[in-house]
């Protein structure tokens, strides 16, 4: 998660794309914030723009995906520091639900057949990619796997906008509408929130 020292485009120059659409997207991007991880990831060419029924089916597919994220994330989120027995057991039966999740996810996904891990960027407007993700040129389908849900990747269709000198891409997402734009921040958020939690714990 950033809001950013490291921006490229404090360091870099290198701009393939042009016209005010690229600079108000990539604009729009460090004015919000954004969530900075390693990722299973991965990218296809992809014709752009594209069809309005595959960015439909996009969309339904991520909204499902979104809604089984934050039940995962929500739920470890609201364990507490409870000490009472029912507290006790309902962490309990986290921690087998926990297990479960792994092996299905082990199950579907294999780490075999698992993407490279990526440092990624990303928001509901776009996403800064690693050279090498994105295609030279025109749009891409990038698919990003989270840990705890890692069967059920987030599809989204993107353009290349921009290109830093560090071999960095810059690509913003096809619409989203408002309902997914929202869960996507709501999934930022909760990783921005455990981050600087994670950032407060004092060192053992």
């Amino acid at each position: 998660m950033t809001s950013d020292s490291t921006s490229p485009g404090k360091t870099t120059s290198g701009i393939t794309a042009s016209g005010g659409a690229a600079v108000a997207g990539w604009d729009d991007f460090e004015q919000r914030v954004s969530c900075e991880e390693s990722l299973h990831a991965d990218g296809e060419p992809l014709a752009w723009p594209p069809s309005p029924a595959l960015l439909q089916q996009l969309a339904e597919r991520n909204a499902n995906v979104l809604a089984a994220i934050a039940a995962l994330e929500e739920r470890r989120a609201d364990s507490g520091e409870d000490d009472s027995p029912l507290m006790q057991e309902i962490l309990r039966m986290d921690a087998k639900l926990n297990v479960l999740v792994e092996i299905v996810n082990s199950l579907l996904v294999p780490d075999s057949v698992l993407p490279p891990r990526q440092l990624l960027r990303f928001n509901a407007i776009g996403a800064l990619l690693p050279a090498g993700l994105a295609p030279a040129g025109g749009g891409l389908l990038l698919r990003i796997r989270f840990d705890l849900c890692r069967s059920l990747p987030l599809e989204l269709a993107a353009q290349v906008q921009r290109q830093f000198d560090d071999g960095r891409v810059f690509v913003i997402f096809a619409p989203l509408g408002e309902v997914l734009s929202d869960a996507i921040e709501r999934l930022v958020f909760r990783h921005h929130r455990r981050k600087v939690a994670g950032a407060r714990q004092p060192v053992a």
